[in-house]
């Protein structure tokens, strides 16, 4: 027994709904069940045109079955899994899913990188905007005025590519192209329900750092400074943090449920949390590992920009150092490292959106064998599957 609501594509009319499985009659998807082929070579050892012995029984002694290398269809061993795209369809490993994200990008990376670049270049041209307005008048409060300008509109376009993405990796798993405008109209039915989910859900991660740290802050307003009492306020502030971790954890498959399933934002956040029981430590080390390699990748982009940056500003900031004027960062150090910034997250944001998605789908794999499915939406004959083409209503989002 699962508590699945089954598979459904994106653009199927109806929900899902818990409790539905595949129906009885449905075809055997187990594979190595299927029947040989008519044209299967005879054994060796045997005359052309000799009887060969039944399917599934051993050949008499002497003769060797000639069905295939070892590990093949009809060789010795498990026959392979299936791969119609970027995974095979069975349950991954740590490798395999790093390998999923990256294939995904190389082989979308006009819609992928295109997404990413574009969404990266109005998220540092506002953040250098609103620098290069300011130009550093309001001090101390420079960086953080230019944070509440910037941030409301990057935190929209990353959901807004963070759908997307997860619609080009839907099609990735099964083989198949997509062009942005396909992703987008796979996307569009749910991207209010998207933003309301993440925004819900950060309500919920920092109205536990905020409740922890409520105390910490009405004292500091009190205005009282007894060492020992702010050091313990302080521990309990921190905390919250493990705490926001792993409920972070908990609700981060939500998305994917939410865009791939149709979902509610409830039941989205309930369906992440039923998929992440029993596995929380291996989507933590999974997440964490994707969130390192991100950061290594953009350090390593980023980092020439910064030093270029710093040559190119070095002399205003000692003339401003000298003068006795605020510090403030040079029009050159900025647009460098703008440009910087605009490499690293066209390169780093598709990779950790992708991860999220694999992780998602890994799950369903291991707990509701979602692989079966996979496979007859992916068209595979030997699996009773002829693609999404044999289903009635609008045109789906195949997967």
């Amino acid at each position: 027994m699962t508590d699945t609501p089954g598979w459904a594509s994106p653009g199927s009319p109806e929900p899902p709904r818990d409790g539905v499985r595949p129906p009885a009659d449905a075809p055997s998807a187990v594979p190595g069940q299927s029947a040989p082929p008519h044209d299967a070579p005879p054994a060796r050892g045997t005359a052309p045109g000799a009887p060969q012995p039944p399917y599934g029984q051993q050949p008499p002694y002497g003769q060797q079955p000639a069905y295939g290398p070892p590990g093949g269809p009809y060789g010795w061993g498990a026959p392979p899994s299936p791969k119609p795209g970027v995974i095979p369809l069975r349950p991954l490993g740590l490798g395999e899913i790093l390998d999923g994200s990256v294939s995904t990008v190389r082989k979308h990376w006009r819609v992928a990188l295109g997404l990413s670049f574009g969404v990266a270049v109005v998220q540092q041209g506002v953040a250098l905007g609103a620098q290069l307005a300011v130009q550093g008048d309001t001090g101390e409060l420079t960086p953080v005025l230019t944070s509440l300008v910037s941030m409301p509109l990057a935190w929209l376009l990353g959901v807004i590519a963070s759908a997307l993405l997860t619609m080009v990796v839907s099609r990735a798993i099964l083989g198949q192209s997509v062009t942005l405008r396909e992703a987008w109209r796979d996307a569009r039915p749910r991207m209010l329900q998207l933003v309301g989910l993440t925004v819900l859900n950060g309500l919920i991660l920092g109205g536990i750092v905020l409740l922890a740290c409520a105390p910490l802050i009405g004292y500091a307003v009190a205005g009282a400074e007894e060492p020992g009492i702010t050091f313990l306020l302080v521990v309990v502030g921190l905390l919250s943090l493990p705490v926001v971790v792993w409920l972070g954890i908990q609700l981060s498959l939500a998305a994917p449920a939410l865009m791939l399933e149709k979902q509610g934002v409830i039941a989205a956040l309930s369906r992440s949390r039923r998929l992440v029981r029993h596995s929380w430590w291996r989507i933590f080390g999974i997440t964490l590992l994707s969130l390192v390699i991100s950061w290594i990748v953009a350090s390593v982009i980023s980092t020439p920009f910064t030093v270029v940056g710093m040559v190119l500003g070095w002399g205003d900031l000692t003339s401003q150092l000298d003068a006795g004027d605020s510090a403030t960062m040079p029009t050159a150090m900025l647009v460098t490292l703008a440009i910087g910034g605009i490499l690293s997250s066209t390169v780093t944001l598709p990779f950790t959106s992708t991860i999220g998605v694999l992780l998602y789908v890994d799950q369903r794999i291991r707990r509701e064998a979602l692989d079966i499915e996979l496979a007859r939406a992916a068209g595979l004959p030997e699996y009773g599957g002829t693609g999404w083409g044999d289903q009635a209503g609008p045109a789906p989002a195949r997967f």
